[in-house]
């Protein structure tokens, strides 16, 4: 073979091929390049699932349709803080690109300036603080009622018509309950959602925004109590998200008011009438009748809620 020939064949076969993402994921997930060389086979299946659980700062600009200096921009005024690989890429989890849609939402949309939406981001903060001390009081409030009734977890659970394990998981606050399960829950117990609060030992005629005690769905709806020690009426705030509600019917004594704040509600009493709320719509209806609710638009819902008697 002639010299030139053999020489070329060599440099086309020395070639060096440039390197996928796939083939550099180690320098980008820290914890993968720990893994054991040992267990190739366990290395592959860590490094997919970080790989669905973590985004680059590129793939997160693509997926809010903003620019990556944006993002860099958000982070050096202090409005997220990205994790970091060893190689000192910035890494955005779900959580943190929930913030980011937030974010984005508030300047887009609301027109809110760099302090507005610090602010607004503080408020949901303390909010979900809020959310999950209540969760963790919930829970055990649960256990202690149903044994002080002295039902076993599979008796309640085949009354409130929810499987024991996942009784278990709402004592345990590993998880949360929809309206509907919560009212059944209610009625198991002989008790009212009320209850379910962590409530404070004395009235108050004068609630601040921060001091409202909250109670979240498994589907994300947040229920605000704007009053507490009334002796004939309860009064909550709702923030129903887009495509969430109730999750099924319920009905107990009373009578309830609604006043619609902001985005839209579908209404239904007894499967036979549906009522679409819309914002500054005002509806009252008879709680003995089955009703059930949801948001059917994409953005949130906000109502003041009006019970009485508390039988909520």
């Amino acid at each position: 073979m002639d010299s030139k020939l053999l020489y070329r064949s060599r440099r086309k076969t020395t070639r060096k091929v440039p390197l996928r993402p796939s083939c550099i994921i180690g320098k980008l997930f820290p914890v993968a390049e720990q893994l054991s060389m040992s267990e190739p086979s366990k290395k592959k299946r860590s490094v997919r699932g970080l790989n669905t659980r973590y985004l680059t700062v590129g793939q997160t600009a693509r997926i809010l349709g903003i620019s990556t200096s944006t993002l860099r921009m958000w982070e050096n005024i202090g409005l997220i803080s990205p994790a970091r690989s060893s190689g000192r890429y910035r890494l955005y989890n779900p959580e943190l690109l929930d913030v980011l849609k937030r974010i984005k939402y508030l300047r887009d949309v609301k027109q809110l300036s760099v302090p507005g939406i610090k602010q607004e981001l503080g408020r949901q903060r303390r909010t979900a603080s809020r959310d999950v001390d209540n969760h963790q009081g919930m829970g055990p409030r649960l256990r202690r009622m149903r044994k002080d009734l002295g039902f076993a977890l599979e008796k309640a659970a085949q009354l409130a018509k929810i499987s024991p394990g996942f009784l278990s998981a709402i004592e345990l606050s590993k998880a949360n309950a929809s309206i509907a399960t919560l009212q059944r829950l209610t009625s198991v117990y002989n008790t009212t959602v009320l209850d379910f609060f962590d409530m404070p030992q004395h009235t108050r005629r004068l609630i601040r925004p921060g001091q409202r005690r909250s109670l979240k769905t498994d589907s994300g709806v947040d229920m605000q109590l704007l009053s507490i020690g009334t002796k004939m009426l309860e009064c909550m705030l709702f923030r129903v998200p887009a495509k969430a509600g109730s999750d099924g019917a319920y009905s107990h004594a009373g009578e309830e008011f609604i006043f619609m704040l902001q985005g839209s509600l579908e209404m239904w009493l007894d499967e036979s009438e549906c009522h679409v709320l819309r914002e500054g719509d005002s509806f009252w209806f008879e709680s003995n009748v089955g009703h059930r609710w949801f948001n059917p638009s994409s953005e949130e819902a906000v109502l003041i809620w009006v019970n009485t008697p508390k039988t909520f």
